[in-house]
């Protein structure tokens, strides 16, 4: 495999630092998932064992919209109940939109993602989640009460800042902030195995300086030949699953009202991936979309624009035509 742009992106070491800090978050799922998953099926267990009517499947045909959720039948409000009444803001908005409540009886991964972020519907398992998701449900749902919120909330501030970074690039100073707050959460699972292997390969990813060189060519950064073309490829592989992240994260935008900032992020993105040659050909699909929805919401937004000036105009001219009222005298 040639890996001479690849190369080329780790030279820029803010790029090299934004890769990094998404890697320890796809340790970090590794590391948390089976943990996730046996502690939604305890708090499953428990919810049914303590209310009978839970035990019941859904009989109403009840389908959830977005952050909207009117249940037809009583089995679904009493599971809607409960869930609200687990949830560590009582008034924060939920994503019932991700949940097939039919299913909530059956399965406990199907209540488990009321408490993720918008776009976790087809998220079957914790193997399919990303890091955002599993930090979400640790922090939203009190059966992690075990775990210190605070914590929990400032490695998901991270990650935001992280994926919502329109030039995918942190600087050194960010990364060693960053590398204390996952230190933190981490130490809350110190028992847990997967989680002390996690720990290992976090800190081995932060301390290592990361190049790909190629037979014939100088150091990348300074920084010695990168011999095994293995770890090459799992550079690799590792960013596409990042960038197709922060794809995912720009796409869930689709149906919001976008600012200017929005659609300059996304024409952003857009053109960091066809600058790559290897981007361009692996996101092909992606970037004609992104495309679509600049030009879209671009489109919308000029609109809008047009629309607000006609509105003031006519405003102003019906200032004009109003003709001036003549003053009253006061009676003495």
């Amino acid at each position: 495999m040639v890996f001479s742009e690849l190369a080329s992106r780790l030279n820029d070491v803010g790029y090299k630092n934004w890769m990094k800090a998404g890697y320890c978050l796809l340790k970090l799922r590794n590391g948390l998932k089976e943990l996730v998953s046996v502690e939604m099926s305890v708090f499953h267990q428990n919810l049914i064992k303590q209310n009978t009517v839970l035990r019941a499947g859904c009989i109403g045909g009840c389908k959830p919209r977005g952050k909207q959720f009117h249940p037809n039948c009583s089995v679904c409000r009493e599971w809607r109940n409960e869930i609200l009444s687990h949830h560590t803001n009582r008034n924060g908005e939920i994503n019932w939109g991700n949940c097939r409540p039919w299913l909530w009886s059956s399965e406990h991964w199907e209540v488990a993602k009321a408490y993720m972020p918008r776009g976790s519907a087809d998220i079957q398992g914790p193997d399919k989640c990303d890091a955002a998701a599993l930090l979400n449900l640790i922090g939203f749902c009190d059966h992690f009460r075990f775990v210190s919120q605070q914590k929990v909330r400032e490695v998901i501030k991270s990650r935001n800042e992280l994926m919502h970074s329109s030039e995918m690039s942190v600087s050194s100073a960010w990364i060693d902030e960053y590398a204390l707050k996952i230190h933190d959460l981490l130490n809350e699972f110190r028992c847990v195995p997967e989680v002390k292997e996690a720990a290992i390969e976090i800190k081995k990813i932060l301390s290592s300086d990361w190049a790909v060189v190629l037979s014939g060519r100088d150091d990348v950064d300074g920084i010695p030949n990168m011999s095994n073309e293995d770890e090459a490829v799992q550079i690799s592989t590792m960013e596409i699953e990042l960038l197709k992240e922060k794809l995912q994260e720009i796409l869930l935008d689709e149906q919001d009202v976008l600012c200017e900032e929005d659609i300059s992020r996304i024409g952003k993105f857009r053109c960091f991936l066809e600058g790559s040659k290897d981007l361009g050909s692996h996101f092909h699909a992606a970037i004609q979309r992104l495309l679509n929805l600049e030009q879209k919401k671009e489109h919308k937004h000029q609109r809008s624009n047009s629309n607000d000036i006609e509105a003031e105009k006519h405003t102003e001219d019906e200032k004009s035509e109003d003709p001036p009222r003549k003053k009253q005298k006061n009676s003495v």
